[in-house]
């Protein structure tokens, strides 16, 4: 049986500094990330069939990710390990400046995904294959695989929607903005943020940033505006939401919960004004709770914030 939802890309594992631990006390707290693989469990959440494409390593921590997704019917059949290779790992600390992110990730399993590796058969039955500009940046032979897989997917009517997660500890901004600009005049539904738009494209203005895009070729762009919102855009109709007004504690996987739930309800067959009403109100729960995946909402939360039940 084949998802209907495909995931390419680096699931990460997490170790984050408890802020209050004690001398002789455990002071790190483990946990799941990578941008694909939240996407994938907040699809998952909402009743989605996905899958993921990915290498993990032969060790623990490829075992705890298999053991998660199976536990979130993401299907891992497509994941294959690496014995010669590890899994990604990332920490994250805290200092009087925040917190940062320090990553293990160099010669990971997944960063050495090669495009002669990709399940063709798997995405020619897909309805939807996303991926990230992450998954690009990790190595050239995952960058790839990335622009086959695309390839793969438009030969065969497969809709390809794709996160434009800017990392400038992986890349330059100029490689950046030449294969993510490459990569969205591919794609049927593209993920930009605004800062990290603002950085690409050199426009200050979101509908500005919207037409660059679709211009360069997306069909759909999906502008993520943090505390002003969301807006959806074709060359037909655009469509802007407000965001709904929460506590947040933190924001790791936000954006990725958004494409989750965006994705979910586009492939249902959703007109884009209810897609993004369903992003939106996933990601204002996701940031109430800390943490990549515990906050992850069900449909039924999601259909309670918009007033559906």
């Amino acid at each position: 049986m084949f998802s209907e939802i495909l995931s390419f890309g680096e699931p990460m594992y997490e170790f984050s500094q408890i802020k209050q631990s004690k001398a002789m006390e455990p002071d790190f707290l483990s946990g799941f990330g990578g941008d694909v693989s939240n996407f994938a469990i907040a699809a998952a959440r909402q009743g989605a069939n996905v899958g993921m494409i990915t290498h993990l390593g032969d060790d623990e921590f490829g075992e705890q990710f298999r053991a998660l997704w199976q536990q979130e019917s993401v299907a891992s059949d497509l994941v294959l390990s690496n014995s010669n290779a590890h899994t990604g790992v990332y920490f994250i600390t805290h200092n009087e400046q925040g917190h940062h992110f320090s990553f293990l990730r160099k010669g990971s399993a997944a960063s050495l995904i090669s495009k002669q590796q990709l399940p063709v058969e798997a995405i020619a039955n897909a309805k939807l294959l996303h991926t990230t500009a992450i998954t690009q940046a990790i190595s050239d032979s995952s960058c790839d695989a990335v622009f086959a897989a695309i390839e793969l997917a438009r030969e065969t009517d497969t809709l390809v929607s794709y996160d434009t997660n800017l990392r400038l500890k992986l890349w330059s901004l100029n490689r950046a903005k030449a294969i993510i600009n490459e990569t969205i005049s591919q794609v049927d539904i593209c993920f930009p943020s605004i800062d990290e738009a603002q950085l690409l494209t050199g426009l200050k203005h979101a509908d500005e940033i919207i037409d660059h895009y679709l211009r360069l070729g997306a069909k759909i762009v999906v502008l993520k505006q943090g505390s002003e919102g969301a807006t959806v855009a074709s060359h037909n109709e655009r469509f802007s939401i407000k965001p709904h007004k929460v506590t947040a504690v933190d924001a790791t996987a936000a954006g990725d919960s958004f494409a989750g739930s965006f994705c979910t309800h586009y492939v249902r067959g959703a007109e884009l004004q209810e897609c993004l009403k369903y992003a939106n109100a996933t990601a204002s729960i996701t940031i109430t709770g800390y943490g990549a995946v515990a906050p992850l909402p069900s449909l039924a939360q999601v259909e309670q914030r918009i007033g559906l039940s």
